[in-house]
Parts: structure tokens; sequence; C-alpha cells
């Protein structure tokens, strides 16, 4: 079995803990099927590797690569200007790492570093449509500054030696839900939203791609153009992952509905912008009708 290390050398916390997607695709230059996986990654690019160079060693000293693509999937990444995908690694941008403190000095200086630690996407998987042939990434537009401090250990605090505070990148959105082409790396559409997206998305044979948002709702568009199909505010913010399933012949669709995690503990800007949602904790299921109305 191969690998495939997605931000060497790892200064930002990045950590690459996303989803990896199996899907298959036909080369438009060859037309032959290609078996390849898929990963958006926190540090703001999205993957697309060869699963056989995989299983065959790739990444591994004197095996080749398995990337295949690598494209920006958010915008404002400063760490990285693209991927050399010959030698599968990133041209990195000078700077970016955070300096140490100097001399008395109990922090260094603060660098702007975007995407955050917080990540173009994070935990929150993204899901692929077989019928569109395309990713949907619940992504978010965020930055952070970034600085070094003197290790001092505090019961009850974080032991990191760094410091950060979160901020947005654009005054009209945090959250942007973006279906994405693996064989081009063309964002085809998106849907933008106030608050960070901290909630996985799911598309159904129908045609249609569920998530949740921040603010509370549940969400239905057109996987195809990326239309709002149908929303209903559950009380609180929507930090979990759609399922769905057949019973009696009839599908529905669940989701957990009650906001907390990462963001708020560590948002910065982005917590203060989400001190407003409401805090809850239920389980809402909806049933699909057979077919949509126009």
């Amino acid at each position: 079995m191969g690998f495939f290390q997605h931000t060497p050398n790892d200064a930002w916390d990045f950590s690459g803990n996303n989803s990896v997607v199996l899907f298959e695709y036909k080369d438009p230059k060859t037309g032959k099927m290609v078996k390849a996986s898929a990963h958006a990654d926190r540090n703001g690019y999205f993957f697309v590797t060869d699963r056989e160079k995989l299983t065959n060693g790739a990444g591994y000293p004197n095996k080749p690569t398995s990337l295949i693509g690598a494209w920006p999937f958010v915008e404002g990444i400063t760490w990285a200007k693209s991927w050399n995908l010959q030698t599968g690694k990133p041209n990195i941008v000078e700077g970016q790492h955070p300096p140490k403190p100097k001399a008395g000095a109990d922090k260094g200086d603060s660098i702007f570093v975007s995407p955050p630690f917080l990540g173009g996407t994070n935990w929150m998987p993204m899901s692929y449509s077989q019928q569109t042939e395309l990713f949907y990434i619940p992504a978010n537009h965020w930055a952070m500054d970034y600085w070094t401090e003197k290790l001092t250990y505090k019961a009850g605090s974080a032991y990191l030696g760094q410091g950060f505070r979160i901020k947005r990148l654009f005054d009209d959105h945090v959250g942007t839900l973006r279906a994405m082409d693996p064989k081009t790396g063309k964002i085809v559409w998106e849907h933008k939203e106030k608050f960070p997206l901290w909630a996985g998305t799911m598309t159904t044979a129908g045609g249609l791609l569920f998530t949740g948002t921040s603010d509370g709702y549940v969400k239905a568009f057109d996987a195809k153009n990326g239309k709002e199909l149908w929303k209903f505010q559950t009380g609180s913010g929507v930090v979990s992952v759609p399922i769905t399933w057949e019973m009696d012949g009839e599908q529905f669709v669940g989701i957990q509905s009650g906001y907390g995690g990462a963001v708020p503990l560590w948002g910065g800007d982005m917590a203060d912008l989400t001190k407003q949602v409401t805090q809850g904790g239920s389980m809402w299921v909806f049933k699909l009708p057979k077919s949509l109305k126009n």
C-alpha cells in the first residue's frame, strides 16, 4: 500500500483528517476508466489520486506519485501557490511559517494565514453524485493571525506554543457550499452562507443534495445546478451529517441539530458571530415525496 502526504512539513495544523471518497471516472484524454480517490483537505486543496498506483506503493522512495490533480476549492490560500504534479509536492510560499519569539519576547511576530487551522473544510464529509459526477464540499472562507508563544504550562488551558485569531475573508459570507468537477477542478456552482458550514453533505439518486447550516436550517438543493429547493428551521445549529434510508417503500432523511464543536470554542471572530445561535439537541426525520413538483 502507498500513501500521499497532503501537507508536507505541516506547520499550520491542517492535519488532513478529512474524508477520502473512492470513485471512478472516464479519462477525457484516453477514454479509459480511472479508479481514483478524492480528498478535500483542510489546507484548501482538492486532491484526486490514482488508487491503483497507491496499491503499488506510490509515495515511497523511488516510487512515482499517485497524484492526478490538486486544485484549490477555496479562495485566498496563502501557504502554497500550486502543486507540482510530477513530484506530488506543493509549491510553498515563503514567509508562511510563524517565526520564533525574539530574545526577551513572549511571542513571535504574527503572520496572516489562509485557510486557518480550522480549514477550508474540516471533519464534515463531502459527498459524490454518480449522476452529476460532481463532489459537494462544505467549505469555509476564513483566515487567521498566527504566532508562536513561549510554552508555559497552565492547568486547564491549551498547551500549544501557538497563538491565533480566526477572522473572516469576506464581508458577505463565511460558509460556501461548492460543487466541484474532479476531472477539471472547476467549481460548477456555489451557495454562500453567512455562518461557517460545519455539517456534512449527502446526495441522493433523486438528484438532491442535503446539508445543514450553523444557523439551524436543513436544506435541500438541486445537485445539478445548486438551486435551493427546500429548507427547514430546526431551532439550533446543524453540525452533523444527514443520512437517508428506505422503509415501507418510502425514503426518509434524518439529521441531528444542536450547535457546538470547534467553531464556538476556537473560532475567534467566528465564535463571536455564532453567539446568537441557540443551543439545542434534537433528531429530525423527514419523508421525501415520491416526486417533486416543478
